[in-house]
């Protein structure tokens, strides 16, 4: 079953897999570091593509214990930061990649609402409510939807599941409870990890950094992250099964999911069992920095956040205090679920996908601020063949 950080809640996913017991290798092809979606995607993939090489996962905590895990599960088809050049069709791929690797994940594609209050987005962008908007609900004003994207909803307890059992059946070597400790980069990069309490040392051919924001402080020194990244705890809570009635009023029939373009920000979906999820709130807040504090020190700070005491317990309650008050089918409602996610915010918003200057056969993978969930097993493949060989890196740069 899932363990989780017990410090930043439940959310309503399973992760049922356990990776089985096995002894440390003490050489392999290639070491990812990270099992959530990207670095298990990663690892499924390279099998695929290279059966005889040697593949091991190194994860600090148990699987999809970061952002993976933790996420509401809206699957987009573009970064943070659009369509980047060269990133091709996410949603396609992500689903192909699902069908391929045998994941069955509750993959639901049928778009994505935006919704907006005031004539434009945060980026400046005139908009407009559609003229029969199914959402219309009060939240720092009229709150309508003002157009369908491409995307949907995906359980993400299932995607982590399904992409570690294919990983595993086809011979990656998956190590929970394995904290990297430090790595010295050469013509063989030797990883020195923690696992289970004991030291060891591995020597790989290559690696792949898919921590996201957990990975600071190895990533960090490699790959310049300090002042090109913010790690943040983002907040969610989920509600008891609403009637068919609620869902109704609410504009929910059809089960889009929906977020905002404009602020303040929100963003939520439909479960399986009918009820819903919301999300919104950052700590620090955007823009928000903890003083005299680097990326790395900050994310140590997050990973021992209690979303029962302090900011995080405000944002949550602020959270539900506006949920009950978006519309009068959910005053009265029951939250099942309370729980925050870690999510790395990077300069521009550009998604971290590169080599390391001066060692080629270090990349890393991460930094999708908070649109990970169909772009990160999709770029988790590009990986895999970036690794072989086989493709190159996409050129996609930060502002000067």
């Amino acid at each position: 079953m899932n363990q989780s950080t017990p410090n930043w809640g439940t959310p309503p996913w399973t992760i049922s897999f356990r990776p089985k017991r096995k002894s440390l290798p003490h050489e392999v092809d290639f070491a990812i570091v990270g099992a959530g979606f990207s670095g298990l995607s990663a690892a499924a993939c390279l099998k695929r593509l290279a059966p005889t090489k040697s593949v091991i996962v190194l994860e600090a905590g148990s699987l999809g214990n970061g952002a993976s895990g933790r996420t509401g599960g809206l699957a987009l088809a573009q970064t943070a930061a659009g369509n980047l050049p060269g990133l091709g069709d996410v949603l396609g791929g992500y689903k192909k990649i699902l069908r391929e690797l045998g994941v069955k994940a509750d993959l639901d594609l049928r778009g994505v609402w935006e919704i907006a209050r005031g004539p434009r987005s945060m980026e400046g962008k005139k908009i407009r409510p559609l003229k029969h908007s199914p959402i219309d609900w009060a939240d720092s004003g009229r709150v309508r939807a003002v157009k369908k994207v491409p995307g949907g909803t995906v359980d993400p307890g299932r995607v982590i599941s399904g992409l570690a059992r294919t990983a595993e059946k086809a011979g990656v070597s998956i190590f929970t409870n394995t904290s990297v400790l430090e790595d010295q980069p050469g013509s063989s990069i030797r990883i020195t990890v923690n696992h289970n309490g004991r030291k060891s040392t591995i020597a790989a051919s290559r690696v792949l950094f898919a921590t996201n924001a957990g990975g600071l402080a190895q990533t960090g020194k490699h790959f310049d992250m300090e002042n090109r990244s913010s790690p943040k705890l983002t907040f969610a809570l989920a509600t008891a099964p609403l009637t068919k009635k609620q869902l109704i009023a609410l504009g929910m029939k059809s089960g889009q999911p929906f977020y905002s373009v404009d602020l303040p920000y929100l963003w939520g979906r439909l479960l399986p069992n009918g009820g819903m999820i919301f999300g919104s709130g950052l700590v620090p807040g955007f823009g928000e920095s903890l003083p005299k504090q680097g990326a790395r020190q900050l994310w140590s700070g997050l990973e021992h956040e209690d979303v029962r005491r302090g900011d995080s317990a405000q944002r949550l309650e602020m959270l539900e205090q506006r949920v009950r008050a978006l519309h009068p089918a959910l005053q009265n409602i029951r939250i099942t679920h309370r729980w925050g996610g870690p999510i790395l915010l990077t300069q521009d918003f550009v998604p971290l996908f590169r080599r390391h200057a001066k060692h080629k056969n270090l990349i890393l993978l991460g930094g999708f601020s908070g649109h990970g969930v169909a772009q990160s097993v999709y770029l988790g493949k590009w990986a895999a063949e970036c690794l072989l060989d086989k493709r190159t890196l996409p050129r996609w740069s930060f502002r000067k």
